[in-house]
């Protein structure tokens, strides 16, 4: 189950969960998404409010709604998804990021991009 927040309506904060489920490849392009009431059992919450969150990833230019058969990870979701992703990390978080690291005097060299995450 997935931690809500105040921050924006869960509706939105679920798309964005199942958002990241699919740049994970869960499910791939072309496959079925979860129905409805697997995914209000599963996170804990009305299914009118995870009909709303796959209503907005189909917006998003993500699903498809098939009549009779459910929602479906359209082909190149997860190149949309991370294209939509990196450009809001470029122009949000990484002008933030870069400030950060120059009050902290810290370099390129200094960062190790191959090391591995502690358990």
């Amino acid at each position: 189950m997935a931690d809500w927040n105040n921050q924006s309506p869960i509706y939105l904060q679920l798309a964005e969960h199942l958002s990241q489920a699919l740049l994970d490849g869960q499910p791939q392009e072309g496959q079925a998404m979860p129905s409805v009431r697997l995914l209000a059992a599963e996170y804990g919450l009305n299914p009118l409010t995870v009909n709303r969150a796959l209503q907005a990833m189909v917006e998003g230019g993500l699903l498809e709604s098939r009549r009779g058969l459910g929602m479906f990870v359209l082909p190149q979701a997860s190149e949309r998804l991370r294209a939509a992703d990196r450009a809001r990390f470029l122009s949000q978080e990484w002008p933030l990021l870069r400030a950060k690291l120059q009050r902290l005097g810290i370099s390129a060299s200094d960062l190790d991009w191959h090391a591995k995450e502690s358990a």
